[in-house]
């Protein structure tokens, strides 16, 4: 049998595209499609574990543009970040010559896959000509407010050196190491995500077409809550504290209030003290922030110590402890909550442990709580009880007329409070966009107007930490001068979080060559939003969540028209390989010791291999396991298209091509095959459109099995044969260019057909073709399926009754049962109503 050539017909044909300048961005499309794949960090070579997700977008690319849309299909690199910056201090290199050495690395193995990318488009966030303009977006934010300095608690990771945002905790530990997070009190910069949280819950409408799981964990992370802040009085510090409650309505019940150790006030508490209370207040205070996150507020025992001051309640007059309690987080409401034991878990575990009071204010139904029986919080709805003049109402009830009355009385407010916290971007390392201010000590913080702000030579700075930041070990960069007084100033001594680069790059590709402006309004207005970004679910609430935040505070600086990045949102599953190191499937890592270059791949089995087992092998949602016997299986079925038509290619070149033949004048052997043919010309059309890449491929093999039966000696002697085998030939390789483009290209052209099949487009289906003559009729009994049986088209009643009640799968489910009656609904259904 004929083999695929692969080694001498994918770099012809990558030659041809590129020559003929297929997948250059036309620069004002007619009818555009935008489709973006999220682009890589550049460290060490690809694996074959990565090719899932820019083999979809490669196909979608293709298949939209046979379909004549004008296409805009870039690529880049995401080339700042920590572990560039770990490499170099583990192979004393500079991070710039690793990271642009990799790059160069991507991008020699992406050539080797013919993917359509248009790479006149390509950014890289680490050169200045694109973070000049992350530094502008900076400003822009910091003029309309959206930018700010403080000192809060941040969360530090060791290993890293560095601060981590909210959204890069994961579980109490860094999403890079896995190590435990601690905090650290330091003055960093913020950008106001939150002003935008109503924002980015209300515009979930516009992203019908993302992933519900996707959307749910934004919304989750957002946290919105709607609740009540209720002020309890402390006459020593002779101020009002607030607490954020969801649960006004177990007011009677608090028993005491717990403080974030890390809370402002504390420091307040310790001076009106004991000294005994202060030195345990401070040693519990070191205790808590050795804890991760996840320690604090996970289920679990907590810990507490009593402040030494009570509140008085505003509603009883009682004294009632203050605590200061781990388990509160400052950056979640006021830092402060109420104890309400009776009725929450948490609170009533903390009650039992220190021996505070239990009220039950809310009863079941049965009217059998106890405080001195109960083993578990009540946090069901139920009937008031110990509440002075709401005693019988029901929960739901109450919680409306007390926030009503906490608000007319003056005590306390109804409110909306965010799990969402302001993004912290400031980053104590080097390989990253410096933050483009300047301190001075008479001026305050101003802009840098020399934009670019270019990170000093690596030379210069020290990259191992030093008990201060790389950039500020280099002198003559990080001093300066005011750009307002004159005086001397420093620069920021940070960079930004890379995040921050990630955020906006799908904007850039629009316009990726303009010197004057971050692009051209008008440019960006005409391709985006992207009309299709693919890339992995973990990005739900860092880059995606970033983006689109990024995305509305443009819109309302008013550079862009639109308030959402991304129309429509794929997230692939992962491609998992048996590791050695583990004894068990693992995603592909190098770390994992399961990973396949895919130069190597690629120089074994050629690029179209590797598509057609990436596609084939699960839906492309679900994750896959990366087999040779999947590698060998989709080899075996290109080399089967390859032989069938070079075997035949003697006759087939020679015959005429037609676009579509009168059904009455094919005999049954044709018809038999040009049907199925227009049968999957029509699939592949709705499965590619749908992203059923599996059951696309699954309806090729199945065409490719029929074409293998095609008669040689009526191939000879049959002119119409001829020219109908030659039609279905045609049609498989256009509709599977998608999929495997170079040997649909290569073997086009071998049919006689000139240039590429993007100078032709996508075929059209014969309609009246596709009608089989077999429908599959779906057999009820009392209206749950128990069956189906395959019949002619169009049969009569009395037929389908018949072999409906003598299925011996139905038959089954109709003994000791009489039948009443049965309803045939025309080529759908039979419902048997049975006694």
């Amino acid at each position: 049998m004929a083999r695929y050539s692969f080694k001498d017909v994918e770099p012809k044909w990558q030659s041809v595209w590129e020559t003929k300048g297929i997948f250059k961005t036309p620069k004002a499309p007619k009818k555009k499609f935008y489709v973006l794949e999220m682009f890589p960090y550049p460290s060490g070579d690809l694996h074959v574990g990565h090719l899932k997700n820019y083999v979809i977008g490669d196909v979608v690319a293709r298949y939209k543009k046979l379909h004549g849309y004008d296409i805009l299909h870039p690529m880049g690199f995401d080339a700042f970040g920590l572990p560039a910056e770990n490499a170099a201090i583990e192979r004393n290199v500079s991070p710039g010559d690793w990271t642009y050495g990799n790059i160069e690395t991507y991008k020699k193995t992406m050539s080797l896959l013919g993917l359509s990318y248009d790479w006149d488009r390509e950014v890289v966030t680490c050169r200045e000509d694109y973070y000049r303009w992350t530094q502008h977006i900076f400003q822009l934010l910091f003029d309309n407010g959206l930018a700010y300095r403080k000192k809060a608690f941040v969360n530090w990771c060791n290993d890293c050196q560095t601060v981590l945002a909210n959204e890069q905790v994961e579980n109490g530990v860094c999403y890079r190491h896995g190590t435990p997070v601690t905090k650290k009190n330091l003055e960093q910069w913020f950008l106001k995500i939150t002003e935008f949280a109503d924002d980015l819950l209300a515009d979930m409408d516009q992203l019908s077409n993302w992933p519900e799981s996707v959307k749910k964990q934004q919304i989750d992370w957002i946290g919105k809550s709607l609740g009540v802040e209720i002020q309890f009085q402390q006459p020593e510090l002779n101020q009002k504290l607030t607490v954020f409650t969801t649960r006004p309505d177990t007011i009677y019940g608090v028993t005491f209030v717990s403080i974030s150790p890390e809370q402002p006030l504390v420091e307040e508490i310790k001076k009106l003290v004991t000294p005994e209370q202060k030195k345990g207040i401070e040693a519990y205070q070191v205790l808590s922030k050795a804890k991760t996150e996840i320690e604090r507020t996970s289920t679990g025992e907590k810990t507490g110590i009593y402040s030494g001051l009570d509140l008085i309640h505003p509603l009883t007059g009682k004294k009632v402890p203050l605590w200061i309690g781990d388990y509160v987080l400052a950056t979640y409401g006021t830092g402060i909550v109420m104890g309400v034991p009776a009725h929450d878990e948490r609170d009533f575990a903390f009650a039992k442990k220190y021996d505070l009071p239990i009220i039950l204010v809310i009863q079941d139904q049965k009217n059998n709580l106890t405080p001195e029986t109960m083993e578990n919080a009540f946090t069901d709805e139920g009937i008031m009880i110990n509440t002075p003049g709401y005693d019988g109402k029901s929960s739901e009830e109450f919680i409306v007329a007390i926030a009503e009355r906490i608000e007319k009385e003056g005590f306390g407010k109804k409110t909306i409070n965010y799990r969402l916290r302001d993004w912290l971007i400031s980053r104590q390392r080097y390989w990253g966009a410096p933050i483009p201010m300047i301190h001075c000590a008479k001026c305050g913080v101003v802009k840098d107007p020399s934009l670019p702000v270019r990170l000093p030579s690596e030379k210069n700075v020290q990259l191992k930490p030093q008990g201060k930041t790389p950039l500020e070990t280099d002198e003559s960069w990080i001093n300066t001068t005011c750009p307002t007084c004159g005086g001397p100033a420093k620069r920021d001594a940070d960079t930004m979080d890379t995040f921050m680069c990630s955020s906006w790059y799908y904007l850039r590709y629009s316009d990726n060559k303009n010197s004057n402006a971050i692009f051209d309004s008008d440019i960006a207005n005409m391709w985006l939003p992207v009309d299709q970004y693919i890339g992995g679910a973990e990005h739900a609430v860092l880059h995606l969540l970033y983006s689109r935040f990024i995305t509305k505070a443009l819109h309302r600086i008013g550079l862009i028209n639109f308030t959402e990045p991304f129309h429509n949102l794929f997230t692939q599953g992962m491609v998992t390989m048996f590791s050695p190191k583990t004894g068990k499937l693992e995603k592909m890592s190098k770390s994992k010791g399961n990973v396949v270059p895919v130069g190597e791949f690629v120089k074994e089995w050629g690029a179209d291999t590797g598509r057609v087992m990436i596609l084939f092998a699960a839906p492309p949602e679900r994750d896959f396991e990366w087999t040779n016997e999947g590698v060998a299986g989709a080899n075996r079925f290109l080399n089967r298209i390859w032989a069938f038509v070079t075997d035949n290619l003697d006759l087939l070149e020679k015959a005429e091509f037609k676009t579509q033949f009168e059904i009455k004048e094919l005999d049954p052997v044709s018809f038999k095959i040009y049907q199925k043919t227009h049968q999957t010309v029509k699939k592949v059309t709705d499965d590619l459109g749908d992203f059923k890449f599996n059951t696309a491929v699954a309806a090729f093999m199945e065409l490719m099995n029929e074409l293998n039966k095609t008669d040689r000696a009526l191939l000879e002697s049959n002119q119409l044969y001829r020219e109908v085998i030659k039609h279905c030939t045609v049609r498989f390789l256009e509709v599977f260019t998608p999929i495997a483009p170079h040997i649909s290209e290569e073997l086009l052209s071998q049919l006689g057909f000139s240039g590429s099949v993007f100078d032709r487009g996508w075929p059209s289906f014969h309609p009246e073709a596709t009608i089989s003559d077999n429908i599959t009729l779906v057999i009820q009994v009392n209206g749950k399926l128990r069956g189906n049986i395959e019949v002619p088209r169009d049969s009569s009643e009395e037929t389908v009754k018949a072999l409906a009640t003598s299925n011996e799968q139905v038959q089954k489910f109709l003994q000791g049962l009489t039948i009443v009656k049965i309803i045939a609904v025309p080529n759908k259904l039979v419902n048997i109503v049975a006694k």
